[in-house]
């Protein structure tokens, strides 16, 4: 009898020694699936977003291309990337950026306004110098608003301030185009702020949103 216990004794151990290896592997294994199931969805996940910003970055494109007076194809790619990289930092949707661009400039390259005012986004030259120092852009005097990719960093920015400053979007909109200290100047005076600028800007955003969807 005691033998036999013994000898159930030593059986038992190589059979709890291979039950801990199989269970080793199972968990392992386990380990594994759920690792690799994880990787999977994070590469899907991963793809579909990157799926997503192809197909906005496409709707940019074209309406670029619509609507550009003097842009070549190259062009019209690096201002597509600039519109749509500036707009994920500011948390703009990119047609609206782009119905801003219509309405200050319709997207002619080199324009000029009375005032003054250089460019796609139409941003006035010491404006636009003192945005450049402050954030590091380099400042080769008022032709560096002719370059597209840097005159949407500056006009973005610009355009982003008046917004922090104001704490409403047609303020600072307003403020964009006409000026902050005139801006002001109505406000304190209690006059009523023009609204032409505002509803050309947002009659050329509801036409981008309705003709290039995603």
């Amino acid at each position: 009898m005691i033998q036999i216990d013994r000898l159930g004794i030593f059986l038992s151990k190589p059979i709890a020694v291979l039950l801990v290896i199989i269970y080793l592997i199972q968990s392992g294994l386990l380990v594994y699936l759920i690792k690799d199931k994880f990787d999977l969805e994070k590469q899907i996940t991963f793809q579909q977003k990157r799926i997503s910003e192809l197909e906005e970055k496409l709707q940019i494109f074209k309406a670029i291309d619509d609507f550009q007076i003097g842009f070549n194809d190259d062009e019209i790619g690096r201002v597509t990337d600039v519109i749509y990289s500036e707009s994920q930092k500011y948390h703009y949707d990119p047609m609206f950026v782009l119905a801003i661009i219509l309405t200050e400039s319709s997207f002619k390259r080199g324009q000029v306004s009375h005032k003054g005012a250089r460019g796609l986004m139409q941003v006035i030259p010491f404006v636009g110098k003192d945005l450049a120092d402050r954030t590091g852009i380099e400042w080769d005097g008022s032709q560096t608003l002719f370059e597209p990719e840097t005159n949407i960093k500056l006009g973005t920015l610009h355009l982003f301030e008046q917004i922090l400053k104001f704490g409403d979007i047609k303020k600072a909109l307003l403020a964009y185009n006409m000026g902050e200290t005139r801006v002001r100047g109505l406000i304190r005076q209690n006059q009523p702020l023009p609204r032409g600028y505002l509803n050309k800007v947002m009659e050329h955003y509801k036409m981008l949103k309705e003709t290039y969807k995603v």
